[in-house]
């Protein structure tokens, strides 16, 4: 199985945080997983307004935890923002939005809390 990590599912499985649930754990631990750059621009966007910290620069971070955590980037492609215009509107956050239409591209399962994504047909698991 092939697996997207939402933001906050990269974040808390690179800190090892309770949060992650089990299942996404396991998930995570036996599938091929991508990042998108979405994730990493929101991360980059949160950093900017102070609502999210990091240990050392945007940059760095994602380059070494990608690394260290065998998790390739994926990019954003033309057809994935394509895809975008085609949704309905059950998530108005652009990076969720965006994350949706590269799971469906793709055909990646999603791994995150947040159920909205269910309303869009996209393979979920947490």
């Amino acid at each position: 199985m092939a697996v997207v990590l939402d933001t906050h599912a990269f974040l808390w499985w690179t800190q090892n945080d309770v949060r992650l649930s089990a299942r996404a754990r396991k998930a995570i631990a036996n599938s091929e997983c991508y990042l998108s750059l979405a994730s990493c621009w929101e991360a980059a966007i949160k950093v900017s307004l102070g609502k999210l910290r990091l240990d050392r620069p945007v940059a760095q971070f994602f380059t070494e935890q990608l690394l260290a955590c065998g998790i390739s980037l994926l990019p954003i492609e033309f057809r994935h923002v394509v895809r975008v215009a085609v949704l309905p509107f059950h998530h108005r956050d652009p990076f969720r939005r965006l994350l949706t239409a590269q799971a469906l591209e793709e055909g990646l399962t999603i791994i995150s809390a947040d159920a909205a994504f269910d309303r869009y047909g996209v393979k979920r698991t947490w």
